[in-house]
């Protein structure tokens, strides 16, 4: 039998998914059930929004959950580096393979001309795709486009008539035309790989032998297999997951829901309840619904993974963690956790050169920082409007402090008050009409401690979640509304 050797490799472009743990559980129950190996590799060839601190959060995040790697950027292995943009020389090197052995190519195709060609396939209600328009030049024309510096990425010639095989662990084989699938950009024109070059390359060179990530990848394959086979290896094995459910059926997200790991730690879950939660949306109790990763990956049957997809109840999630506190913690343990989650001096240090000030006995703390610890709060309606102000416009100035907050780079009080000064100006509001409603929806009351000072303390997945809770109580937006909102904040 093959070595097992399964991956997980994120994108540090942002908090970790609830998602991205999910695979990762069913990676690491894969890999002990058959005394295999579990990579961490990092895909940071995203330029623009890669950042250290996220790729940190990510190791941080599956430390937490106890989803511990044999191989990663940290502790090292034998098929090293573990970062993309480390191994950008190998992705050339095989991409220039690709376009020697006549299954890649050139394609100086502007982005004016593929904005024109997709406005057109659009208005005849065409397949929107590329059209091969750099297929077929004449090396010659090539060379001397390349000689005089045109910018150029590397395209896979994918066939266009016929159908693709995908076999899956969990499914029947699946057929996929070739005629719906494009000629794939492997490499842009920076030099930096796309994601499907990278990840073919990288899970070949890595040995991996079992691919399990979410289903949305199905329609992705194809070319992936094209690629396994232009270089005459042979493809891992796939398990596509179901995917996780927002309440609607729609896939979950954060317009809708706290979907990163961060949000759950920081709310007070706790990890086991978080993956045993996880297990469930995908895989029937073990005996009872609470059970360990290790009991998942003693009796693990891929067979028995429900491919419906499941709803993300947060409800369900509470009862769990309800029962892992009151059934799996001694009261000395549960002191402890609470010490190590957010009840120690650090943290309640950070509350006092702000609150110091607002007190007059030490009864006043505990009531005054409450909402620091609470995993939601209830503000009125009434309190989040401000004087001649409208419920409907106010969610919508909450809609936009959330996307001018999901862009502070340094989450402290001067990011926090730099994104709110963006968000008056656009709305050519006075800076208290945006801070007023703020202060309600972070702390649930009309007054409390300094805005900017306890956003930088809720930290930005809290904070995020409660103006999204304001906007609910104040009626919400709708798709429509947030899409032409957003093109008008974006601007």
């Amino acid at each position: 039998m093959t070595d097992v050797r399964v991956r997980i490799a994120p994108s540090p472009t942002g908090p970790m998914h609830v998602g991205t743990a999910y695979q990762a559980l069913f990676d690491w129950v894969w890999a002990r059930q058959n005394d295999g190996q579990f990579v961490l590799r990092i895909e940071d060839t995203d330029q623009a929004r890669s950042q250290k601190k996220y790729e940190d959060e990510l190791m941080q995040s599956l430390r937490w959950l106890g989803l511990a790697w044999d191989e990663g950027p940290d502790v090292g292995g034998p098929y090293g580096p573990y970062r993309q943009s480390e191994r950008l020389s190998i992705y050339a090197e095989y991409a220039a393979k690709l376009v020697a052995s006549g299954h890649a190519y050139p394609c100086f195709c502007t982005s004016e001309r593929l904005a024109a060609l997709r406005k057109e396939q659009q208005e005849r209600k065409e397949h929107v795709g590329y059209d091969g328009h750099c297929r077929d030049l004449a090396t010659k024309e090539v060379e001397a486009k390349i000689q005089a510096g045109c910018a150029h990425v590397i395209r896979l010639e994918m066939p266009k008539e016929g159908a693709c095989i995908v076999e899956d662990i969990l499914r029947e084989p699946i057929s996929l035309e070739w005629g719906n699938v494009d000629d794939q950009v492997l490499m842009k024109s920076d030099g930096f790989p796309t994601y499907h070059l990278a990840v073919v390359v990288d899970d070949h060179l890595m040995q991996i032998s079992h691919v399990i990530r979410g289903e949305e990848w199905i329609t992705s394959t194809p070319k992936h297999l094209m690629l396994y086979e232009a270089f005459g290896w042979t493809p891992p094995t796939y398990m596509h997951l179901p995917l996780l459910l927002n309440p609607d059926g729609s896939k979950m997200s954060k317009r809708r829901n706290p979907t990163s790991v961060e949000y759950y730690r920081r709310a007070g879950y706790v990890p086991q309840a978080l993956l045993n939660y996880l297990a469930l949306m995908a895989y029937p109790p073990i005996g009872d619904e609470k059970f360990t990763v290790e009991q998942l990956a003693e009796h693990f049957d891929p067979a028995k993974i429900n491919l419906g997809g499941s709803i993300f109840d947060i409800d369900k999630l509470g009862w769990l963690n309800g029962r892992y506190l009151r059934e799996e913690r001694t009261p000395e343990a549960l002191l402890a956790e609470l010490k190590g989650w957010l009840l120690n001096d650090e943290y309640v240090g950070q509350m006092l050169p702000f609150m110091q000030q607002r007190l007059e006995t030490l009864g006043d703390f505990v009531p005054r920082v409450a909402f620091f610890f609470a995993r939601q709060v209830e503000p009125e309606a009434e309190d989040l409007v401000p004087k001649k102000r409208e419920a409907a416009e106010v969610a919508r100035m909450l809609q936009t402090a959330v996307w001018a907050l999901d862009e502070v780079v340094e989450w402290d009080k001067d990011g926090v008050a730099e994104a709110v000064r963006r968000v008056a100006a656009h709305w050519e509001w006075p800076v208290r009409d945006v801070t007023v409603p703020l202060i309600v929806a972070l702390t649930g009351e009309r007054v409390g401690p300094p805005l900017f000072e306890s956003a930088a303390l809720l930290g930005p997945e809290l904070t995020r979640m409660r103006l999204l809770d304001a906007m609910k109580v104040l009626g919400g937006l709708s798709k429509k509304q947030a899409s032409r909102l957003e093109k008008g904040w974006r601007r």
